[in-house]
């Protein structure tokens, strides 16, 4: 697996505005993570294979219902028809909103061809090692 990242910053209207890009491989499969911090808020666009959007996913942090005193994330998610990276969306943008405490959209546009069950998997794993890489970086941004 290999990762890079991208940095960059700007004030629009107001709001302070932090981008970085990553990437993460896992054997032939490339996803990268393009990363806007909007105030408050963050955008993630997972991209990978043949360019596009597949789905969106919009976590907001809560506390938890089960768990008094940790905090728990719900979220809404638009998939196209024919598309399947609403799994993808869901997961990645709950798991950074709870983690992160901030309100998150992930957007993914992942097409290959022909893909088994193992390239599927790899894929997915590289989308949540991206998201571990932006908790990490969640003082830069």
């Amino acid at each position: 697996m290999d990762s890079e990242a991208h940095p960059g910053s700007a004030r629009i209207q107001g709001i302070n505005v932090n981008a970085f890009t990553l990437r993460q491989a896992i054997g032939p499969f490339a996803v990268e993570g393009h990363v806007v911090s909007m105030g408050k808020d963050l955008l993630v666009a997972l991209c990978g294979g043949e360019g596009h959007i597949g789905a969106a996913g919009m976590a907001d942090v809560r506390p938890s219902m089960r768990h008094p005193g940790r905090l728990s994330s719900t979220s809404s998610v638009f998939t196209y028809p024919g598309h399947k990276e609403d799994v993808v969306v869901k997961e990645i943008s709950e798991f950074l909103s709870k983690e992160m405490d901030r309100r998150v959209v992930v957007i993914a546009g992942l097409h290959w061809e022909d893909l088994n069950d193992d390239e599927i998997a790899a894929i997915i794993e590289a989308c949540r090692a991206l998201a571990r890489e932006i908790v990490k970086r969640k003082g830069d941004i």
